[in-house]
Protein backbone atom coordinates (compact mmCIF):
# COMPACT_ATOMS: atom_id res chain seq x y z
CA UNK A 1 0.00 0.00 0.00
CA UNK A 2 0.75 3.40 -0.84
CA UNK A 3 1.45 6.40 1.66
CA UNK A 4 -1.40 8.33 -0.47
CA UNK A 5 -3.90 5.34 -0.30
CA UNK A 6 -3.67 5.51 3.82
CA UNK A 7 -7.39 6.21 4.84
CA UNK A 8 -6.32 9.04 6.71
CA UNK A 9 -4.06 10.49 3.96
CA UNK A 10 -2.07 13.07 4.19
CA UNK A 11 -2.80 13.50 8.40
CA UNK A 12 0.82 13.25 9.04
CA UNK A 13 1.89 12.24 12.44
CA UNK A 14 5.51 12.73 13.99
CA UNK A 15 7.43 11.82 16.69
CA UNK A 16 7.90 15.87 18.00
CA UNK A 17 10.06 14.63 20.44
CA UNK A 18 12.65 12.96 18.46
CA UNK A 19 13.11 16.00 15.71
CA UNK A 20 13.42 18.88 18.08
CA UNK A 21 17.05 18.68 18.83
CA UNK A 22 17.09 19.06 15.16
CA UNK A 23 15.08 21.62 14.50
CA UNK A 24 17.21 23.75 17.57
CA UNK A 25 20.75 22.82 15.95
CA UNK A 26 19.80 24.25 12.80
CA UNK A 27 18.31 27.45 14.20
CA UNK A 28 20.93 28.02 15.97
CA UNK A 29 23.05 27.22 12.76
CA UNK A 30 21.12 29.65 10.83
CA UNK A 31 21.93 32.47 13.57
CA UNK A 32 25.37 31.70 12.83
CA UNK A 33 25.17 31.93 9.16
CA UNK A 34 23.71 35.38 9.57
CA UNK A 35 25.91 36.70 11.66
CA UNK A 36 29.14 35.42 10.18
CA UNK A 37 27.94 36.94 6.31
CA UNK A 38 29.53 40.34 6.14
CA UNK A 39 27.02 42.82 4.31
CA UNK A 40 29.75 43.14 1.86
CA UNK A 41 29.73 39.66 1.13
CA UNK A 42 26.23 39.32 0.61
CA UNK A 43 25.33 39.88 -2.75
CA UNK A 44 28.26 37.48 -4.23
CA UNK A 45 27.18 34.55 -2.13
CA UNK A 46 23.66 35.37 -3.07
CA UNK A 47 24.92 34.59 -6.69
CA UNK A 48 27.18 31.55 -5.67
CA UNK A 49 24.40 29.91 -3.72
CA UNK A 50 21.56 30.08 -6.40
CA UNK A 51 23.98 28.76 -8.73
CA UNK A 52 25.14 26.00 -6.50
CA UNK A 53 20.84 25.50 -6.23
CA UNK A 54 20.29 25.21 -9.71
CA UNK A 55 23.11 23.66 -11.08
CA UNK A 56 22.82 20.18 -8.39
CA UNK A 57 19.61 20.22 -8.62
CA UNK A 58 19.25 19.33 -12.04
CA UNK A 59 22.75 16.70 -11.03
CA UNK A 60 20.24 15.25 -8.52
CA UNK A 61 18.14 14.23 -11.57
CA UNK A 62 21.15 13.21 -14.24
CA UNK A 63 21.20 16.85 -15.67
CA UNK A 64 24.57 17.94 -16.54
CA UNK A 65 24.51 22.33 -16.56
CA UNK A 66 26.96 24.57 -17.94
CA UNK A 67 27.90 26.23 -14.33
CA UNK A 68 28.71 29.67 -16.31
CA UNK A 69 25.83 29.71 -18.35
CA UNK A 70 23.92 29.50 -15.37
CA UNK A 71 25.96 32.33 -13.88
CA UNK A 72 25.27 34.76 -16.56
CA UNK A 73 21.66 34.19 -16.87
CA UNK A 74 21.34 35.16 -12.81
CA UNK A 75 23.80 37.33 -12.93
CA UNK A 76 21.38 39.23 -16.33
CA UNK A 77 18.35 38.87 -14.06
CA UNK A 78 20.55 40.51 -11.18
CA UNK A 79 21.77 43.32 -12.40
CA UNK A 80 25.31 41.85 -11.81
CA UNK A 81 28.43 42.63 -14.09
CA UNK A 82 30.48 40.47 -15.58
CA UNK A 83 33.92 41.21 -16.92
CA UNK A 84 33.47 37.75 -18.96
CA UNK A 85 29.62 36.83 -19.71
CA UNK A 86 29.47 33.27 -20.71
CA UNK A 87 26.48 32.12 -23.03
CA UNK A 88 22.89 31.85 -22.00
CA UNK A 89 20.37 29.40 -22.97
CA UNK A 90 16.09 29.44 -22.86
CA UNK A 91 17.05 26.36 -20.41
CA UNK A 92 19.12 28.69 -17.92
CA UNK A 93 17.57 32.01 -18.66
CA UNK A 94 14.21 29.55 -17.35
CA UNK A 95 15.67 28.38 -14.47
CA UNK A 96 17.38 31.99 -13.41
CA UNK A 97 13.62 32.81 -13.49
CA UNK A 98 11.67 30.33 -11.31
CA UNK A 99 14.75 30.30 -8.80
CA UNK A 100 13.95 34.00 -8.65
CA UNK A 101 10.42 33.97 -8.45
CA UNK A 102 10.73 31.07 -5.66
CA UNK A 103 13.38 32.84 -3.38
CA UNK A 104 12.09 36.46 -4.28
CA UNK A 105 8.49 36.30 -4.43
CA UNK A 106 7.95 34.47 -1.22
CA UNK A 107 5.19 36.57 0.16
CA UNK A 108 3.03 35.59 -2.85
CA UNK A 109 0.29 32.47 -2.53
CA UNK A 110 1.37 29.69 -4.35
CA UNK A 111 -0.91 28.92 -7.55
CA UNK A 112 -1.25 26.09 -9.92
CA UNK A 113 -0.69 28.21 -12.49
CA UNK A 114 2.81 29.42 -10.41
CA UNK A 115 3.59 25.84 -10.48
CA UNK A 116 2.98 25.59 -14.01
CA UNK A 117 4.49 28.29 -15.39
CA UNK A 118 7.82 26.61 -13.70
CA UNK A 119 7.24 23.98 -15.20
CA UNK A 120 6.92 25.51 -18.78
CA UNK A 121 10.27 27.29 -17.94
CA UNK A 122 11.86 24.14 -16.79
CA UNK A 123 10.74 22.70 -20.51
CA UNK A 124 10.99 25.53 -23.40
CA UNK A 125 9.52 24.52 -26.37
CA UNK A 126 12.25 25.66 -28.33
CA UNK A 127 14.12 22.17 -26.55
CA UNK A 128 11.46 20.11 -27.84
CA UNK A 129 13.48 18.30 -29.64
CA UNK A 130 16.06 16.76 -26.98
CA UNK A 131 12.90 16.51 -24.72
CA UNK A 132 9.38 15.80 -25.66
CA UNK A 133 7.96 16.67 -22.31
CA UNK A 134 5.10 19.68 -23.07
CA UNK A 135 6.14 22.24 -20.17
CA UNK A 136 3.11 23.74 -18.32
CA UNK A 137 0.90 20.68 -18.29
CA UNK A 138 -0.33 18.14 -15.91
CA UNK A 139 0.68 14.39 -16.76
CA UNK A 140 -1.69 12.26 -18.69
CA UNK A 141 -4.16 9.57 -18.59
CA UNK A 142 -1.20 6.76 -18.15
CA UNK A 143 -0.07 5.68 -14.62
CA UNK A 144 2.96 7.36 -13.45
CA UNK A 145 5.05 5.03 -11.53
CA UNK A 146 9.01 5.64 -10.77
CA UNK A 147 10.39 2.43 -11.75
CA UNK A 148 14.05 0.80 -12.27
CA UNK A 149 15.42 -2.46 -14.03
CA UNK A 150 14.84 -4.60 -17.23
CA UNK A 151 12.10 -3.21 -19.45
CA UNK A 152 10.62 -6.65 -19.13
CA UNK A 153 10.89 -6.83 -15.12
CA UNK A 154 11.04 -3.27 -13.67
CA UNK A 155 10.88 -3.11 -10.36
CA UNK A 156 8.06 -0.21 -9.24
CA UNK A 157 9.78 1.76 -6.52
CA UNK A 158 6.56 3.91 -6.11
CA UNK A 159 2.82 4.53 -8.05
CA UNK A 160 1.99 8.27 -7.92
CA UNK A 161 -1.99 8.60 -7.06
CA UNK A 162 -4.00 8.48 -10.43
CA UNK A 163 -5.12 11.00 -12.87
CA UNK A 164 -8.66 11.51 -12.03
CA UNK A 165 -7.67 12.70 -8.38
CA UNK A 166 -4.86 14.55 -9.38
CA UNK A 167 -6.07 17.96 -9.31
CA UNK A 168 -8.21 17.60 -6.12
CA UNK A 169 -5.39 16.53 -4.62
CA UNK A 170 -2.85 19.49 -5.79
CA UNK A 171 -6.03 21.99 -4.76
CA UNK A 172 -5.85 19.93 -1.30
CA UNK A 173 -1.97 20.36 -1.08
CA UNK A 174 -2.09 24.48 -2.53
CA UNK A 175 -4.84 25.45 -0.02
CA UNK A 176 -2.38 23.48 2.79
CA UNK A 177 0.41 25.61 1.79
CA UNK A 178 -0.63 28.80 1.66
CA UNK A 179 -3.05 28.16 4.84
CA UNK A 180 -0.05 26.46 6.92
CA UNK A 181 2.13 29.37 6.95
CA UNK A 182 -0.17 30.77 9.70
CA UNK A 183 -0.16 27.98 11.77
CA UNK A 184 1.14 28.43 14.78
CA UNK A 185 1.76 25.09 16.14
CA UNK A 186 3.67 23.65 12.51
CA UNK A 187 7.10 24.83 12.95
CA UNK A 188 7.87 26.05 9.15
CA UNK A 189 11.30 23.82 8.79
CA UNK A 190 8.56 20.67 9.58
CA UNK A 191 6.27 22.50 7.24
CA UNK A 192 9.40 22.53 4.25
CA UNK A 193 9.69 18.98 4.37
CA UNK A 194 5.61 18.01 4.46
CA UNK A 195 5.61 20.15 1.19
CA UNK A 196 8.49 18.42 -0.60
CA UNK A 197 7.26 14.83 0.70
CA UNK A 198 3.57 15.74 -0.19
CA UNK A 199 4.66 17.29 -3.65
CA UNK A 200 6.60 15.06 -4.66
CA UNK A 201 3.91 11.99 -3.78
CA UNK A 202 1.25 13.85 -5.86
CA UNK A 203 4.10 13.37 -8.49
CA UNK A 204 1.38 15.67 -10.60
CA UNK A 205 3.89 16.22 -14.04
CA UNK A 206 4.86 13.86 -17.10
CA UNK A 207 8.74 15.04 -15.92
CA UNK A 208 10.69 17.85 -13.68
CA UNK A 209 8.76 16.49 -10.20
CA UNK A 210 11.94 16.48 -8.64
CA UNK A 211 13.17 19.94 -9.53
CA UNK A 212 9.78 21.75 -9.01
CA UNK A 213 9.51 19.91 -5.76
CA UNK A 214 12.84 21.43 -4.46
CA UNK A 215 11.83 24.86 -5.73
CA UNK A 216 8.83 24.43 -3.59
CA UNK A 217 10.85 23.39 -0.67
CA UNK A 218 13.10 26.81 -1.18
CA UNK A 219 9.58 29.01 -1.09
CA UNK A 220 8.79 27.16 2.25
CA UNK A 221 11.83 27.64 3.44
CA UNK A 222 12.57 31.39 2.53
CA UNK A 223 9.04 31.42 4.10
CA UNK A 224 10.11 30.33 7.11
CA UNK A 225 12.98 32.39 7.44
CA UNK A 226 10.81 35.47 5.88
CA UNK A 227 13.71 36.26 3.91
CA UNK A 228 14.00 36.15 0.38
CA UNK A 229 18.21 35.26 0.53
CA UNK A 230 19.25 32.00 2.32
CA UNK A 231 23.09 31.22 2.09
CA UNK A 232 23.03 27.39 1.62
CA UNK A 233 21.77 25.29 -0.67
CA UNK A 234 19.96 21.89 0.18
CA UNK A 235 20.33 20.07 -3.09
CA UNK A 236 24.31 20.47 -2.51
CA UNK A 237 23.65 18.20 0.20
CA UNK A 238 20.92 16.26 -1.35
CA UNK A 239 23.51 15.18 -4.23
CA UNK A 240 25.79 14.12 -2.14
CA UNK A 241 23.24 11.95 -0.30
CA UNK A 242 21.16 11.23 -3.60
CA UNK A 243 21.15 7.47 -3.11
CA UNK A 244 19.74 7.91 0.78
CA UNK A 245 17.47 10.44 -0.60
CA UNK A 246 15.83 7.77 -3.19
CA UNK A 247 15.75 5.40 -0.28
CA UNK A 248 14.28 6.93 2.38
CA UNK A 249 11.52 8.79 0.20
CA UNK A 250 10.94 5.28 -1.32
CA UNK A 251 10.40 3.40 2.11
CA UNK A 252 8.24 6.89 3.47
CA UNK A 253 5.91 6.66 0.30
CA UNK A 254 5.76 2.79 0.85
CA UNK A 255 4.83 3.29 4.79
CA UNK A 256 2.10 5.08 7.20
CA UNK A 257 1.41 8.19 7.52
CA UNK A 258 3.97 8.38 10.79
CA UNK A 259 6.90 10.40 8.59
CA UNK A 260 9.41 10.88 11.85
CA UNK A 261 11.87 8.62 9.45
CA UNK A 262 11.55 11.18 6.47
CA UNK A 263 11.47 14.69 8.30
CA UNK A 264 14.96 13.50 10.48
CA UNK A 265 16.39 12.72 6.85
CA UNK A 266 15.29 16.11 5.93
CA UNK A 267 16.40 17.99 8.85
CA UNK A 268 19.83 16.38 9.15
CA UNK A 269 20.09 17.23 5.84
CA UNK A 270 19.18 20.65 5.91
CA UNK A 271 21.50 21.19 8.76
CA UNK A 272 24.48 19.59 6.53
CA UNK A 273 23.43 22.09 3.78
CA UNK A 274 23.83 25.06 6.52
CA UNK A 275 27.16 23.35 7.66
CA UNK A 276 28.46 23.33 4.29
CA UNK A 277 28.40 27.02 4.18
CA UNK A 278 29.12 27.80 7.85
CA UNK A 279 32.46 26.04 7.06
CA UNK A 280 33.15 27.51 3.20
CA UNK A 281 33.04 30.70 5.30
CA UNK A 282 35.15 29.84 7.92
CA UNK A 283 37.88 28.32 5.02
CA UNK A 284 37.10 31.88 3.19
CA UNK A 285 38.00 34.09 6.80
CA UNK A 286 41.24 31.81 7.56
CA UNK A 287 42.35 32.65 3.77
CA UNK A 288 41.98 36.25 4.34
CA UNK A 289 43.38 36.56 7.40
CA UNK A 290 46.20 34.45 6.06
CA UNK A 291 47.05 36.88 3.14
CA UNK A 292 46.43 40.02 5.66
CA UNK A 293 49.00 38.96 7.55
CA UNK A 294 51.60 37.74 4.77
CA UNK A 295 51.22 41.33 3.85
CA UNK A 296 51.48 42.81 7.00
CA UNK A 297 54.88 40.77 7.41
CA UNK A 298 55.85 42.33 3.66
CA UNK A 299 56.17 38.78 2.73
CA UNK A 300 54.33 39.42 -0.48
CA UNK A 301 57.46 40.47 -2.81
CA UNK A 302 59.30 37.13 -1.56
CA UNK A 303 56.50 34.93 -2.56
CA UNK A 304 56.85 33.74 -5.94
CA UNK A 305 53.62 32.91 -8.02
CA UNK A 306 54.66 29.40 -7.60
CA UNK A 307 54.12 29.82 -3.64
CA UNK A 308 51.38 31.73 -4.03
CA UNK A 309 49.21 28.93 -5.90
CA UNK A 310 50.34 25.82 -3.66
CA UNK A 311 49.45 27.89 -1.03
CA UNK A 312 46.39 28.62 -2.15
CA UNK A 313 45.56 25.21 -3.08
CA UNK A 314 45.97 24.24 0.58
CA UNK A 315 44.00 27.36 1.77
CA UNK A 316 41.36 25.54 -0.03
CA UNK A 317 41.53 22.62 1.78
CA UNK A 318 43.10 20.43 -1.62
CA UNK A 319 45.82 18.94 1.03
CA UNK A 320 44.05 18.51 4.21
CA UNK A 321 47.21 15.77 5.32
CA UNK A 322 49.80 18.92 3.65
CA UNK A 323 51.83 18.69 0.68
CA UNK A 324 54.76 16.53 0.00
CA UNK A 325 57.99 17.46 -1.94
CA UNK A 326 56.49 15.61 -4.77
CA UNK A 327 53.01 16.80 -4.88
CA UNK A 328 54.36 20.87 -4.38
CA UNK A 329 56.28 19.70 -7.85
CA UNK A 330 53.53 18.56 -9.86
CA UNK A 331 51.45 21.48 -8.35
CA UNK A 332 53.51 24.15 -9.36
CA UNK A 333 55.01 22.52 -12.18
CA UNK A 334 58.33 22.80 -11.24
CA UNK A 335 61.15 20.51 -10.88
CA UNK A 336 61.63 18.33 -8.20
CA UNK A 337 65.10 20.29 -6.67
CA UNK A 338 63.28 23.83 -6.89
CA UNK A 339 60.08 22.13 -5.33
CA UNK A 340 62.23 21.25 -2.20
CA UNK A 341 64.10 25.09 -2.37
CA UNK A 342 60.63 26.36 -2.42
CA UNK A 343 59.11 24.48 0.62
CA UNK A 344 62.35 25.54 2.31
CA UNK A 345 61.45 29.11 1.82
CA UNK A 346 57.86 28.80 2.59
CA UNK A 347 59.13 27.49 6.00
CA UNK A 348 61.90 30.06 6.85
CA UNK A 349 59.20 32.52 5.95
CA UNK A 350 56.51 30.85 8.44
CA UNK A 351 54.03 30.10 6.07
CA UNK A 352 54.42 26.52 6.38
CA UNK A 353 55.32 23.89 8.99
CA UNK A 354 57.14 20.79 7.92
CA UNK A 355 55.76 17.63 9.58
CA UNK A 356 56.52 13.60 9.62
CA UNK A 357 59.77 11.50 10.66
CA UNK A 358 61.40 12.99 7.50
CA UNK A 359 61.90 11.72 3.74
CA UNK A 360 58.98 10.14 1.98
CA UNK A 361 56.48 10.68 5.22
CA UNK A 362 57.56 14.46 5.40
CA UNK A 363 54.59 16.84 4.58
CA UNK A 364 54.42 20.69 4.83
CA UNK A 365 51.17 22.33 6.68
CA UNK A 366 49.83 25.66 6.68
CA UNK A 367 50.47 27.90 9.66
CA UNK A 368 47.24 29.32 9.06
CA UNK A 369 47.92 32.20 11.98
CA UNK A 370 51.58 33.41 10.60
CA UNK A 371 52.34 36.10 13.39
CA UNK A 372 52.94 39.51 12.65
Amino acid sequence: MWIWQQQEWPDFVWDHIRITPLLRQIQFNQGLLLGKIGTESVSQWTLDTMIANIVHSSAIEGETLNALSVRSSLANKLGVSEENPYPTTAQTDGLADITLDALQNWQQPLRLTRILDWHALLFPSNQAVFNPVIGGKLRGDEPMQVVSGRLDKPTVHFEAPPRDTLDQSLTEFIEWFNQSRKQADLDPLVRAAITHLWFVTLHPLDDGNGRITRLLTDLALAQAEHRSIHFYTMSVSILERRKAYYAILESTQQDGLDITPWLLWFLDTLNDAIQHTLNSIEQTTAKTQFWRRVDQRLLTPALTTEHVKVLNRLLDGDFNDGISSSQYQKVAEVSRATATRHLAQLVEQQCLVKTGAGGRSTRYVLLVLVKS
